[in-house]
């Protein structure tokens, strides 16, 4: 898949587009970038995802405090592996949001993308003030010669599914509900750091995560079963979130501790899925408590792994 950060790089093949932020990539996505790629096989067109960044609630409502589901890099593999050729990531700004929707049509999707197809959702609204829909999208296709494909209320009716609940969800600390709604499990993806080795003191060694993406939502502070695919292995192990109250901890940080593992991953990038929660972070009495907490939680996490993984 090729990614594109201007639309001036597309290489003016044809094309079928889907437009949206697509924040999570959830099973509703999914649903409308399935018919996407195989119009685009069937009419021998590109399949071309048109997104956004930043998302264009923190621009048009300064909503700054958004966190969004995935990160470029993470939206960008998952729409890879859903077989789309080429992501369009369009800056968007309070001058792109004032086109209008014969500009839009007319100056990015014909001019820009080429487009012959346009695969839209039922209730998506372009445009000035959003007040273009699937209609007025139809009446440009007659002028500008080009199809449109709705996806209708009915066709995506069992997946009553949004970016909105599954935020709520992760904020919740409801990662399974998530996990549902997204259809993979969500991912939180950075470099290993060098932390103040309390785990390793206490015989719970942990890879320190530093998220660069300061957009990135985190889960509900808590302890998680998690997995990652490292050199290619996939190893198992289970992940604190906050900020270890025990040891008067002040700052969020993410730590992993991998079962049966003692590769050195320094300043290496990871990807960490969260499978399951254990329980809320705790500020336990002593250092013993707490270490005997972690046996607990560590048997916990392999009875699930070896329920659900072997």
């Amino acid at each position: 898949m090729k990614i594109k950060s201007t639309l001036e790089s597309y290489s003016k093949n044809k094309s079928v587009v889907t437009i949206g932020t697509f924040d999570g990539v959830h099973i509703g996505h999914q649903k409308i970038i399935e018919r996407l790629v195989k119009i685009a096989k069937t009419e021998n067109l590109q399949a071309v995802v048109l997104t956004f960044f930043p998302h264009p609630r923190m621009v048009i409502q300064k909503d700054a405090n958004i966190k969004l589901i995935n990160t470029i890099d993470e939206k960008s593999k998952l729409l890879e592996k859903l077989g789309v050729n080429n992501l369009v990531i369009k800056e968007f700004t309070l001058e792109f949001s004032r086109l209008t929707a014969l500009e839009f049509v007319r100056d990015i999707l014909v001019n820009k993308l080429q487009v012959k197809h346009i695969i839209i959702g039922y209730d998506h609204h372009f445009g000035r003030n959003r007040t273009a829909n699937v209609n007025d999208l139809k009446e440009f296709g007659e002028v500008y010669d080009f199809e449109i494909t709705e996806i209708s209320a009915q066709d995506i009716a069992e997946v009553t599914v949004s970016s909105t609940k599954i935020r709520n969800a992760l904020l919740n600390g409801d990662i399974k509900e998530a996990n549902t709604f997204l259809g993979y499990h969500f991912m939180l993806t950075g470099v290993v750091v060098k932390g103040k080795s309390l785990g390793k003191q206490i015989g719970f060694p942990t890879a320190n995560l530093h998220i660069q993406e300061n957009y990135k939502l985190i889960p509900k502070n808590g302890s998680y079963i998690v997995k990652s695919d490292i050199e290619g292995k996939t190893v198992f192990g289970m992940m604190n979130i906050g900020i270890n109250p025990t040891v008067n901890g002040e700052e969020q940080s993410i730590e992993v501790h991998f079962f049966d593992f003692d590769q050195d991953i320094y300043d290496e990038k990871i990807e960490v899925q969260l499978l399951d929660r254990l329980r809320d972070e705790q500020k336990f009495n002593s250092i013993a408590s707490l270490k005997a907490q972690l046996f607990i939680d560590k048997k916990q996490s392999l009875d699930y792994i070896q329920n659900n993984y072997d």
